[in-house]
């Protein structure tokens, strides 16, 4: 099943808070986006439906095993896009915030090729 934009945006978020953070709650990737609590609250319920996170009786998120797998994907594609960029020389901000919107558009094909070309530079 194909994840959008912003289903991928709330679950890497999930991801790094919880590297972070430990626990993570609504409220944190609410800060963390500077979404509305509504907002977040509407696509909590949206993720929990379809099967992406679960939520205990305290309010604490946990990604399920499909939920992980797609944050862990967009997470790898913006840590490498970043990378990318920068190597590029966009300034590290810039690049970050590039990658965030490239990491959702992106072919499959296109970030194996990136990926591969890095991979290369390393073993040179």
């Amino acid at each position: 099943m194909k994840t959008g934009e912003s289903a991928e945006t709330y679950l890497e978020t999930i991801l790094v808070l919880g590297q972070t953070k430990g626990a993570v709650r609504s409220i944190d990737i609410a800060n963390e986006l500077e979404y509305s609590k509504p907002s977040v609250s509407v696509a909590m319920k949206n993720l929990r439906e379809n099967g992406h996170i679960a939520v205990d009786q305290h309010g604490h998120i946990e990604l399920t095993e499909s939920g992980r797998e797609i944050a862990e994907s967009m997470y790898r594609r913006h840590r490498l896009l970043t990378d990318f960029l920068t190597e590029l020389g966009v300034d590290e901000q810039t690049a970050i915030d590039d990658a965030c919107r490239i990491e959702h558009v992106i072919s499959q094909q296109s970030f194996e090729k990136i990926s591969e070309h890095f991979k290369k530079l390393e073993r040179n």
